[in-house]
């Protein structure tokens, strides 16, 4: 899962590759970007180009007079990382007098102080006040009073930066959970378990996927068509072991490799929004649109503005635009909850020509109108909240 990012160089429309380390790539013999509306995209390991390449004069992107355009918002990882998203809605709250946010699961930060880590940090005095400096920000007694408050919560535990659901697991043991995490190399979080999700067909847990798009002037759009991920197995609460991970976790590696009813029920675990507003419809008299958007949408809205003095380009020599990937739980009162933020999200392969067009109608054409209009192309952005 990548995204290939770009920068545009624009006088006539004009987009050159990024390498963040290295900066914007010079045309030469095996980059000629003499496209005058080409926009490639890596999003899934795919690539696709917007529109046939037109022959254009190559000009380059930091020449006097361009207007910079690229698509990622640089320090937008805060709300990317499991941890720190976390401490960024915190601080949030605090600034804006919010007791707490409702959709987020309780969460605790903890910092793994396994012996290998403590033994090479002492021969480092920079590296141990990094290390000191952030096991007093953990969080492990904390965790430890939920405990005591409530024997019977479930857990789940999840590398901040981790990903396919590689190192999660649940608990409802303090100790194994804090000794499960000192044996690890990096930063976990520590979530209260949803244990009454929303169920599908075959009595299966799903989360869902939605695209959101943080254009030049800081307004949100959110992508008209989401897509759920479904487990192939049934939910239960009562079994937490490893080799039920396929009936609590919907991520399609997991699910492909460990579940042989993997594709049994939808095709490559995945439901439209047009299935499942039909299931809500069936099966529980309401509707996505009523009940579960106008959460979600909330929710997009505050972590965004969570990070705007943080991230916004407004006095810098660029713009910038970014497509988000944000990742929802529903209980079984229809109650929407964070999972996680992705700043570099896949997409479903049905969906991505219809995305990458939208992008480019929604963050490219405003700031480089193209020559000709695109009339038969439908933009599925809906703007959610304008600066």
């Amino acid at each position: 899962m990548e995204t290939l990012r770009l920068i545009a160089g624009m006088r006539m429309g004009r987009w050159l590759p990024v390498d963040h380390h290295r900066g914007p790539r010079r045309p030469g013999p095996s980059n000629r970007c003499s496209d005058l509306w080409e926009l490639s995209v890596r999003v899934a390991s795919l690539s696709v180009d917007i529109l046939p390449p037109k022959s254009r004069n190559v000009m380059r992107c930091h020449e006097p007079g361009y207007q910079h355009l690229v698509n990622y918002y640089r320090g937008s990882s805060i709300i990317c990382r499991k941890a720190s998203l976390k401490r960024t809605l915190l601080d949030y709250c605090q600034h804006q007098g919010i007791e707490h946010l409702e959709w987020l699961p309780e969460t605790f930060v903890i910092y793994p102080t396994n012996a290998s880590v403590d033994e090479t940090l002492e021969h480092n005095n920079i590296q141990q006040l990094k290390a000191t400096a952030r096991l007093q920000k953990d969080e492990r007694r904390q965790l430890e009073s939920s405990f005591i408050n409530d024997h019977q919560k479930i857990w789940i535990a999840k590398s901040s930066n981790g990903a396919k659901g590689e190192g999660i697991f649940l608990s409802t043991n303090y100790h194994d959970i804090v000794t499960t995490i000192d044996a690890q190399s990096h930063v976990y979080v520590v979530q209260r378990y949803i244990d009454d999700p929303l169920l599908l067909t075959g009595k299966r847990k799903f989360d869902i996927r939605c695209w959101v798009l943080l254009d030049h002037d800081y307004n949100i759009h959110l992508f008209k068509e989401g897509v759920l991920r479904t487990a192939s197995d049934p939910y239960t609460a009562e079994d937490l072991s490893q080799s039920q991970l396929t009936s609590h976790l919907t991520n399609h590696s997991l699910q492909e490799t460990n579940s042989p009813n993997y594709g049994r029920y939808e095709e490559g675990n995945e439901m439209c929004f047009d299935d499942f507003n039909r299931f809500l419809q069936d099966n529980h008299n309401v509707t996505l649109q009523d009940s579960l958007l106008p959460q979600m949408k909330k929710i997009i809205f505050t972590c965004l503005s969570a990070i705007r003095e943080l991230i916004h380009t407004t006095d810098l020599p660029y713009r910038s635009f970014q497509l988000f990937g944000f990742d929802f739980l529903i209980d079984r009162w229809f109650k929407v909850w964070l999972i996680e933020i992705n700043g570099a999200p896949a997409c479903a392969e049905h969906l991505l020509p219809s995305l990458l067009q939208s992008i480019k109608l929604t963050a490219i054409d405003p700031v480089y109108p193209p020559p000709e209009h695109d009339d038969g192309i439908e933009n599925l952005f809906e703007i959610i909240e304008s600066s």
